[in-house]
């Protein structure tokens, strides 16, 4: 096993496999998300993060997906400083442009951004309704009041968010389908179908996570 994971292909197997795991929660997140806009009572954001919070298997699930974000997170890291040991001239840049997207050569500039923003993330909402519960029940609509209040409140607030969907979308354009590459579920004939089925993917939830706060913002909730 150890040797398996000094290898390249080993290490590129843990960066694929905990992104998988970390792109299916992030579907989920964004569902339950969506439920700010369907229901300006707030009734049906509030059952939805009830459930999350006090299903016995999410409650499992929670230090496994917190250990998922650590691990795709330094993992990450320590694949770029392996890949720099590497090269023989340390400065020495080639033009790739034409070779890879955007997305492809900035993974890790894009991935330190996104970490920038979870942390962000966590502090206005997932740390409140985790550890601050007193806050959460002087709001007349609990849960919704404190996320939707935030986007109703602040244009910084809404923007940044926005950014955060949108730079969040750039990372998983590239690591979608390269995941399921390293894993080798691919051949020909689904490169290129994962590939599509990846910026669909990356488009619906930079989209997703946009319209959110956009939908605040704007003012058209009644």
């Amino acid at each position: 096993m150890s040797k398996f994971l000094t290898a390249s292909i080993g290490r590129k197997f843990v960066m694929s496999l905990s992104g998988i795991f970390l792109m299916a929660f992030i579907a989920v997140h964004l569902g339950l998300n969506l439920l700010l806009i369907f229901d300006d009572s707030g009734d049906l954001f509030n059952e939805g993060a009830h459930f999350m919070a006090t299903n016995p298997l999410i409650k499992i699930m929670e230090p496994i997906l917190g250990l998922g974000f650590l691990i795709h997170i330094l993992w990450s890291f320590f694949l770029e400083y392996q890949n720099w040991k590497a090269r023989p001239v340390k400065y020495a840049k080639k033009n790739m442009s034409g070779a890879s997207s955007w997305a492809s050569r900035n993974m890790l500039v894009l991935g330190a951004l996104v970490l920038v923003f979870l942390v962000i993330h966590i502090i206005d909402f997932f740390w409140v309704i985790k550890f601050n519960p007193e806050e959460i029940e002087q709001l007349a609509k609990g849960d919704y009041d404190l996320v939707a209040g935030q986007f109703k409140e602040s244009i910084f607030t809404g923007i940044l968010y926005i950014i955060g969907g949108i730079l969040l979308g750039l990372h998983l354009s590239h690591g979608f389908w390269s995941s399921f590459q390293t894993l080798g579920v691919n051949n020909k004939y689904w490169l290129k179908r994962w590939q599509v089925i990846g910026q669909i993917y990356a488009i619906v939830v930079a989209v997703g996570f946009a319209i959110i706060p956009l939908y605040f913002m704007l003012g058209l909730y009644k």
